[in-house]
């Protein structure tokens, strides 16, 4: 013998447990001819004979009875396994897995995200946060359910994902009150000279960031460079220069950073797009995510 054949030990289960192959057969929706020929295989290979014939009745072996003890412990078991991951996948959240770029702004990626965690069916929220062709990399092989983005998937990537535009907001310029003061209120001179704190290379904002400040003049200095925007606010919160926000956000920054909002740049818009490998977004988390920017938090 080299293996066993379990589900011919289940029916023989089942007959030993019925007493009976016609009530065993008609559980298992299958004919009383089959179940014999299954259970003439098992005794075959097991080499042992499993029952005798008592008149009309079938009879359990001595062999027959130590293989059914073991069968019952055994499919007991399983049908506890089972069970046991029924009730835990009943009992856990699923997963919703979202990847959110470095460039994205937390504030907004944080209230995007909030209608996941009020669905009807409650998920487990997973959240990464990296470079975005790292966050597309994840995407692809499925790691990941949803990405946040500044930008489109890149044209030289050939991630098979689809880009969805949640919304876009004007910037503005934001600083701490003493700051502030020193600059001056005529918005955006006062920027000339100012100590600002400038997007990184990988945030999409970046290059139309600088042509608005080369076509206004506007001759900057450039304290620091920042990927995250979380990085740069908190630089800004020190005081250590200006930085630029989305306009859609400016009351939860002001608040969150203390600082003041020094004006609107309405020239430059930054856009939010959710990337998933869905033509159409269908996962009730994502659908709950898409109409919150729509309806509130992109809405003006």
């Amino acid at each position: 013998m080299t293996s066993l054949n379990y589900k011919h030990l289940r029916y023989f289960w089942m007959v030993a447990k019925t007493g009976s192959i016609a009530t065993a057969a008609a559980q298992l929706h299958l004919t009383p001819h089959a179940i014999s020929g299954q259970l003439s295989e098992l005794a075959a290979t097991l080499g042992v004979q499993l029952f005798r014939r008592a008149g009309r009745n079938l009879e359990l072996t001595e062999a027959g009875r130590r293989i059914a003890r073991s069968a019952e412990q055994i499919f007991t078991a399983g049908d506890e396994l089972l069970e046991l991951v029924r009730s835990s996948q009943l009992a856990s959240p699923q997963p919703f897995r979202i990847g959110c770029a470095d460039s994205v702004s937390k504030l907004i990626a944080c209230r995007l995200v909030e209608p996941a965690l009020e669905l009807e069916e409650p998920v487990r929220l997973v959240c990464r946060e990296g470079r975005l062709d790292n966050l597309l990399a994840d995407l692809a092989v499925h790691r990941l359910d949803l990405v946040i983005a500044d930008r489109t998937i890149p044209a030289h990537y050939s991630v098979r994902a689809y880009n969805h535009l949640l919304g876009e907001s004007s910037m503005s310029a934001f600083a701490t009150a003493g700051l502030a003061a020193r600059l001056g209120a005529d918005f955006p001179a006062c920027l000339d000279d100012a100590p600002v704190l400038l997007p990184g290379e990988d945030v999409a904002i970046r290059g139309r960031l600088l042509q608005w400040l080369e076509r206004g003049d506007i001759h900057v200095r450039a304290i620091g460079e920042f990927d995250d925007s979380a990085m740069m606010q908190a630089f800004g919160q020190s005081g250590a220069g200006v930085f630029f926000a989305p306009t859609v956000i400016a009351a939860q920054v002001c608040d969150q950073y203390q600082v003041v909002a020094l004006g609107t740049v309405d020239a430059v818009v930054e856009q939010v797009y959710a990337i998933t490998t869905e033509r159409r977004m269908s996962h009730p988390a994502t659908v709950a995510i898409g109409a919150l920017a729509r309806d509130m938090l992109f809405r003006a």
